[in-house]
């Protein structure tokens, strides 16, 4: 799912292509994709577009009219720009918006169409859309503490839950996490004042170096390979692969569709966080620690080495 750094990249560049340009016409390729009726979408044509704006990790297109278009590119989302009526691509494509300065398209990808489009007219109706959760990169400590103490959540759900913190997800809180050497499922009514300050200092440093990365990365042209999964991330999307700071391996906890990624060494004290499914299935003989795990994996392949012996 894009998240704060990426959508304000898309921000910037949609910025630079259509503010002040008119939408000439809407083209809806899945009906699944409006979520609203009123006001309707053609509404929305022959207005200027007057700003752009992010709602957590939504994008807001302001027009004449007090009219917004408000999309959520959930987790396959994505956006293009092309030049003017270009075609929408066959398969992906959910809707193309012409400009008079070119073609927006928004596609998804995979069977299962969770991307969204509201039209609303309205500050007020557009409020209804924003979760709530705070700016992270414009939060004080004191702000950010009292916001994380509100409930009693692991910090994995605390940093993605939008009602608490603006535009952060799955990618970039396993990102902070690390850098401010905290377990993903440590509760935040845990956590000291010395934790809070490193929670805080990741959050904002995370997010501003990925933006600026992102940004350099995309230079004049439109972003089109926005993914959660970057070579440069430290743990998040690197599963077995070597810590960049200790060398041990990462480790993952999958739940529902989502996922932690994490480094026992530095974040857990060694200890390895329990997978509910695995868990559940192993019992007693689920390993705790790093060096559990490695003695496991080497009892598994000490029958393959004494064979290679005996030959």
């Amino acid at each position: 799912m894009p998240e704060l750094p990426d959508i304000v990249v898309y921000i910037q560049q949609l910025e630079s292509r259509i503010l002040g340009a008119r939408v000439d016409r809407i083209r809806l390729a899945s009906p699944f994709l409006l979520r609203s009726v009123t006001p309707p979408l053609p509404e929305a044509e022959g207005k200027r577009v007057l700003e752009i704006r992010r709602l957590g990790k939504r994008i807001v297109i302001g027009l004449e009219d007090n009219l917004f278009l408000v999309f959520h590119l959930m987790i396959s989302g994505r956006l293009h720009w092309r030049e003017r009526e270009a075609k929408a691509p066959a398969r992906r494509g959910l809707a193309t918006f012409d400009f008079t300065s070119g073609t927006l398209s928004l596609t998804e990808a995979g069977s299962k169409k969770r991307a969204s489009l509201h039209v609303v007219k309205g500050e007020q109706a557009l409020k209804e859309h924003d979760p709530g959760g705070i700016e992270v990169l414009e939060t004080g400590i004191d702000t950010f503490r009292s916001i994380l103490m509100k409930e009693n959540h692991t910090l994995k759900r605390a940093l993605t839950d939008p009602r608490l913190l603006s535009g952060i997800g799955n990618a970039y809180s396993d990102e902070i996490l690390f850098f401010a050497r905290l377990s993903p499922a440590k509760l935040t009514r845990k956590l000291v004042d010395e934790e809070v300050r490193r929670l805080h200092d990741a959050s904002q440093n995370v997010l501003r170096e990925w933006t600026m990365k992102l940004k350099l990365e995309a230079g004049n042209g439109f972003p089109e390979k926005v993914t959660a999964f970057r070579p440069g991330m430290a743990v998040h999307g690197r599963y077995r692969q070597p810590c960049p700071e200790c060398g041990s391996p990462i480790q993952r906890i999958v739940y529902a569709e989502n996922e932690a990624n994490y480094c026992a060494h530095c974040q857990t004290a060694g200890k390895l966080l329990a997978d509910r499914a695995l868990s559940k299935l192993l019992h007693d003989d689920w390993p705790r620690t790093i060096e559990a795990l490695e003695a496991r994996k080497a009892s598994t392949l000490s029958p393959a080495r004494s064979l290679l012996q005996e030959h």
